[in-house]
């Protein structure tokens, strides 16, 4: 089984007709590397954390550069290709080449997939037609509304309906995944019943929930909060009451949520309720400090007492999301509380080196994923997902025992 993924290069708000009102790249600034996991021990920044996590392309990649990258990847395969992903920091649907890289693509005869789509790009609901003909059998579209007035204000869709009408074509034929950020008092209420009615009567197989982030403890950590001045958020508890209720109304739908949650696995950190799976989990026998995110920190102590482990090793910061933890987060703990060896989230945005010089503390780094989030486990069976934390929690717990006292 081998999946290729073909990038098209492209910047958000450049090449997608323009940012949406709620967009996490509004108002990004150039900030300084963070640090990550990919740097070297003695440099803090590398490709990834300094210009991959902005997203920063200069434009869209020319269709022959395109071709020439897929290209040199197809001669590296061995075994047939069971997928295409179509991906880029610009919308697909606005690369200026795009029918022509379709048909290209479309030629090889495997599956073709988008992995993220505004539909700002489909002026003509014909389009679904084209797309069809030419092999794409999987997309996911970001709605934000049934009504084509607040896709219009919020999205800055030139043509609404066009793009509205091109996700009804496709989900009557192909796999439809529907994503909606959801600013409260604007497309929540009776707005998202609307759209959850209509995405389900269309065909959609599934929508994603996301709550709108307006501040850096939600993870806007690039110098670009608020990107709606005055607009309420969601707490995650709210959301996750939101998604819970929107789940129940609509049990047709696969609807899950990012922070939370995912209703047909309770996941995130589904393993805390599985008596049986955490009995496999080797027991904790040593201590360190578990630094994390506020969202992810009260699971993970939950689970950890159940595996023998004191609940109060499990430090949170106030940022909300793990993985976009920064050197800032660690800047604000109070290192005394802290013990001798702190392990921090796999994917933080923190250069080891740096967060041993401000903590005083030896760092390790925990595990990439300790599990999966709505937007993850929608493509996922619950079988993966508990597999997923299992392998997450015995390699935490593992260092937690090699490290700790």
């Amino acid at each position: 089984m081998v999946h290729l993924t073909v990038d098209i290069g492209g910047k958000p708000g450049v090449n997608c007709r323009g940012f949406c009102a709620y967009c996490y790249f509004k108002h990004a600034k150039d900030v300084p590397p963070f640090g990550c996991r990919y740097c070297l021990p003695f440099k803090k920044g590398c490709d990834y954390c300094s210009r991959g996590v902005k997203e920063e392309y200069a434009d869209f990649y020319s269709l022959k550069e395109v071709a020439d990258n897929f290209l040199a990847d197809l001669q590296s395969v061995t075994g047939d290709i069971t997928r295409i992903t179509i991906s880029g920091g610009g919308d697909p649907s606005c690369y200026p080449e795009f029918k022509s890289l379709m048909e290209i693509l479309g030629s090889l005869g495997v599956p073709l997939h988008i992995g993220y789509t505004s539909g700002k790009g489909f002026d003509e609901p014909e389009t679904a037609d084209f797309l069809i003909a030419n092999n794409l059998t999987e997309i996911s579209f970001t709605v934000f509304a049934a009504d084509p007035a607040l896709r219009a204000k919020y999205m800055h869709d030139p043509t609404p309906e066009a793009s509205l009408a091109v996700l009804e074509k496709l989900a009557a034929k192909i796999d439809v995944y529907a994503a909606i950020v959801i600013l409260p008092g604007v497309n929540d209420g009776e707005v998202l019943e609307e759209t959850l009615s209509w995405l389900e009567n269309v065909g959609v197989k599934g929508v994603i929930l996301m709550r709108f982030a307006n501040g850096e403890e939600q993870g806007l950590i690039l110098a670009n909060s608020p990107i709606l001045e005055g607009q309420r958020m969601h707490t995650a508890e709210e959301f996750r009451a939101l998604v819970a209720e929107a789940a129940a109304r609509h049990p047709n739908l696969r609807l899950s949520g990012t922070p939370l949650f995912d209703p047909l696995f309770d996941s995130p950190f589904a393993i805390r309720k599985e008596e049986e799976l955490l009995s496999h989990l080797p027991r904790v026998t040593k201590k360190v400090s578990v630094v994390t995110g506020a969202v992810a920190a009260p699971y993970i102590a939950e689970i950890l007492a159940k595996c023998g482990g004191d609940p109060s090793m499990v430090v949170p910061v106030k940022k909300e999301i793990a993985c976009l933890m920064t050197i800032d987060d660690l800047k604000a703990l109070d290192a005394s509380q802290l013990a001798d060896v702190v392990i921090i989230p796999g994917r933080a945005f923190v250069h080891d080196a740096e967060a041993e010089t401000v903590l005083g503390r030896q760092v390790i780094r925990g595990p990439e994923m300790l599990t999966a989030d709505g937007e993850t486990s929608m493509g996922m069976d619950e079988a993966g997902v508990l597999t997923m934390e299992m392998e997450g929690f015995a390699a935490l717990i593992q260092m937690i025992n090699l490290y700790g006292a």
